[in-house]
């Protein structure tokens, strides 16, 4: 796994491709990478020292409110991806993410998603609180659209 504070600005962490993520013919079910995405924010977030479960108890949930994925070309059953992350941008009440799915170097899909902040006990839209801003701010963020 790379360190959040690298100088490429991607976080990365492996996943091996499991029997049931897969269809009959051995490759991944497309709605499978937005688990892979979530695996890698989860990663990343503990990594930084906030893992999802200290950010809830902090009274803040974070669920993903919009996601796009580009299918390149398939993963398939005991493949071994690097799904990377980096943050894409930062608003007054969500943030947005980039991710890419890569096997030896090969990039197979790329996807963005925009989360909210949301109070965990109502569910609803919060502003971020200034100690979350901060932790995305020790990311350094991508260039571009989302797109």
């Amino acid at each position: 796994m790379s360190s959040p504070e690298s100088p490429a600005s991607r976080f990365t962490t492996p996943v091996r491709v499991r029997y049931a993520e897969t269809d009959a013919a051995g490759v991944v079910y497309y709605g499978n990478y937005l688990t892979y995405f979530e695996v890698v924010r989860v990663e990343l977030l503990r990594a930084l020292g906030h893992p999802i479960t200290s950010i809830e108890e902090q009274g803040v949930q974070l669920p993903v409110v919009e996601a796009r994925l580009k299918y390149l070309r398939p993963a398939r059953l005991d493949d071994l991806l690097e799904v990377s992350v980096s943050v894409e941008s930062v608003g007054p009440a969500s943030f947005a993410f980039d991710y890419e799915v890569c096997r030896d170097g090969l990039l197979l899909v790329s996807g963005w998603t925009r989360l909210a902040v949301c109070e965990r006990d109502t569910g609803r839209a919060m502003p971020m609180p200034s100690w979350l801003r901060e932790l995305f701010e020790r990311i350094p963020a991508t260039a571009g659209s989302g797109s």
